[in-house]
């Protein structure tokens, strides 16, 4: 079950960064992150069956989880919105390499590890592949990639820091703690910025699409964290990196954006990496 459930949160994702890109042509990123997270945190609530209580431990790791997980989403939808879908999510998903090598080393989860070792080394290759040369030395272009790095930093401390936080609880308890975290993280800094007024003024048809994709980032993550709850985490974490597949296929329909040839390639490696690890769990 968790397999397939790893898999659903990989479609939903994918369909998140077509959804956000939509919501942020003209709403400014933080804004749209602040907004979709509420309709995140009301959908995850639904689904909790029953309140109970936790104990401080796992409070401290989902609430340490939840601030990784505020801090991916503000770098990654900033990204997002100077930058093309397929420039910014494969830089995105490369937190899966680092999560993959973190809970081998935290929660030894080493069988199978030659084969691991060969994923981690092919998704690598494909996600430098996927990037091109001046997404790094550009001035004009440096500054969404620095983001795209960012979150892909902080998503990675996010799924090993969710995994401690949600040994002793419902994952579903688990996803709404921690939503809760990153909604106040989101609004401060609307706040802190002092961007609240632009509320007002959001279009309603982006308006739509960002909470649409508020929708879509909780069922991937109410799937996701059942998933690494009851399943291996170095297996589960590069099944849901496949949902950029979803991301540049349905990039390529509604926003015209094309791979390069040497781009095709590295995304053909991230894939095979991905399933060869997945096929031996």
């Amino acid at each position: 079950m968790w397999i397939y459930m790893a898999l659903l949160s990989s479609l939903f994702a994918g369909l998140t960064s077509i959804f956000a890109k939509c919501g942020i042509k003209k709403t400014d990123s933080d804004v749209a992150t602040a907004i979709r997270t509420i309709v995140v945190f009301i959908f995850a609530g639904i689904m909790v069956k029953e309140f109970t209580s936790i104990d401080s431990r796992s409070l401290l790791f989902l609430i340490l989880s939840g601030m990784a997980t505020g801090a991916s989403w503000l770098c990654y939808f900033k990204a997002l919105s100077m930058a093309d879908v397929n420039k910014v999510v494969p830089i995105d998903k490369s937190s899966g390499v680092l999560t993959i090598i973190l809970t081998i080393l935290f929660f030894h989860e080493t069988n199978h590890l030659f084969i691991k070792i060969i994923g981690i080394i092919t998704i690598s290759m494909g996600i430098f592949m996927m990037i091109e040369k001046k997404d790094v030395v550009s001035k004009s272009e440096k500054g969404w990639f620095i983001y795209a790095i960012g979150s892909a930093l902080f998503a990675a401390l996010c799924s090993i820091l969710a995994k401690i936080g949600i040994s002793n609880i419902d994952s579903n308890y688990a996803t709404f703690i921690r939503t809760g975290v990153v909604l106040i993280m989101a609004w401060f800094i609307v706040f802190l910025k002092h961007k609240q007024q632009e509320v007002k003024h959001i279009d309603k048809k982006e308006l739509f699409f960002i909470c649409i994709s508020g929708l879509s980032t909780g069922a991937s993550w109410l799937c996701y964290y059942y998933a690494i709850q009851n399943g291996i985490v170095s297996v589960v974490v590069p099944i849901d990196k496949l949902s950029i597949v979803v991301s540049i296929v349905f990039s390529s329909l509604v926003f015209k954006e094309k791979l390069t040839p040497k781009s095709f390639i590295g995304l053909c490696l991230m894939v095979f990496g991905t399933i060869l690890m997945a096929l031996f769990a």
